[in-house]
């Protein structure tokens, strides 16, 4: 079976190019994971999903403990074998997930326990637990368990949750053992604090993982204060394990998080702006509800790859989308997810021809122009 490892190919300042290896398929790095919730990429078919260029997905173990539960997709073949999904997939703990949406939480040292938002029952996420129901689901890069605080807090709130989520982490170490083909990636938590972040960053790197996320960030606090944790938090990390900052994010977001030294992203925006009628293009972004477009026969970016460009003009788009058909967020989904791997693909080409600060430039001029006139 092929083992985990990470390779990097191109630097250009703090951005990397690079490959991470898996037992199921090479990611090319940078990466964006879309987020496939439940078992599936909303309005996406996974054939679709993997023709935008996402060469791994994204599972959520919160919503999959409790429906179908880890333990029924193991039965069925696992977690790949059910949603027809053959290559990569990293699932997250569950702890945000908990944190955000579970009703009547309890933290304690041993973990997490909390009524489940879709039916009430009781459970209960450890490290030991959250490491088993990934095991079921068979996922080739599973996160430890965390605790992920919201942003503001103080100091002495950001530093406790710190330590007892490195002491999970251990834990989660502990409890993942040997498992050839599957790797383990740490948490680094510590708010926006620099001295927290790099004793975190130490805590990790002394247990030991396959690759290190940037936890805690894209949880309100906004981008210029997360640009100003990713200056220096990216850099506490070993520079020869892949870099992934979880929950990011727009576009910009995305392109700042590179420069910094990220190597891994994931969002739900992409998806649920899809859904919503908001397009992201080369330049901006529009919102295809406006009435703008009820009578223009061109496209939503004329640069564009995927069949809502290359097929459908935004009038149809505004059509389907007022009308509530279900053909709109499957169209306006393939676009965005099209849109963000096309941007990764922009970003590897830029690194790799040592350009990227050029490339920076144009992206964000590109955007400030705004959509084209109307007609």
């Amino acid at each position: 079976m092929q083992a985990f490892g990470f390779e990097v190919r191109a630097q250009d300042g703090k951005a990397r190019r690079g490959i991470i290896r898996t037992a199921r398929g090479e990611i090319r790095t940078p990466a964006f994971m879309p987020v496939g919730t439940a078992a599936t990429v909303k309005a996406m078919m996974p054939d679709s999903v993997r023709e935008t260029g996402a060469d791994i997905l994204l599972g959520n173990t919160y919503h999959l403990m409790l429906r179908p539960t880890a333990e029924r997709i193991d039965r069925l073949g696992g977690l790949h074998k059910f949603m027809n999904w053959e290559r990569p997939i990293l699932t997250d703990s569950g702890g945000f997930q908990v944190m955000s949406l579970a009703a009547l939480r309890k933290l304690t040292e041993r973990g997490v326990t909390f009524k489940s938002h879709i039916d009430g029952s009781k459970h209960e996420i450890t490290p030991e637990r959250s490491m088993e129901i990934q095991r079921l689901l068979g996922s080739d890069i599973v996160m430890c368990f965390d605790e992920c605080p919201a942003l503001p807090a103080d100091r002495a709130v950001i530093a406790e949750s710190m330590r007892l989520s490195m002491r999970w982490a251990q834990r989660s170490r502990d409890a993942f053992g040997d498992r050839p083909g599957h790797a383990l990636f740490g948490i680094q938590q510590g708010g926006l604090e620099e001295d927290f972040r790099a004793e975190s960053a130490a805590a990790l790197t002394d247990i030991g993982f396959d690759g290190y996320a940037v936890g805690g960030l894209a949880v309100g606090e906004g981008q210029a204060a997360m640009f100003g944790c990713l200056d220096f938090a990216a850099d506490q990390l070993p520079e020869d394990k892949p870099r992934y900052l979880m929950g990011v994010g727009k576009p910009d977001d995305i392109v700042g998080a590179v420069k910094r030294g990220i190597d891994m992203m994931d969002c739900v925006l992409p998806s649920r702006s899809g859904r919503t009628g908001q397009v992201f293009t080369r330049r901006g972004v529009l919102n295809i509800k406006n009435a703008r477009h009820m009578d223009d026969p061109r496209a939503l970016d004329e640069d564009c790859r995927c069949p809502a460009c290359r097929q459908y003009s935004r009038a149809y788009l505004h059509h389907v989308f007022r009308s509530q058909e279900i053909i709109s967020s499957m169209l306006l989904t393939w676009h965005n997810m099209t849109y963000y791997q096309d941007l990764m693909q922009e970003m590897r080409d830029a690194i790799a021809e040592q350009r990227f600060a050029a490339w920076e430039a144009a992206f964000h001029a590109g955007r400030a122009e705004g959509d084209i006139p109307p007609l």
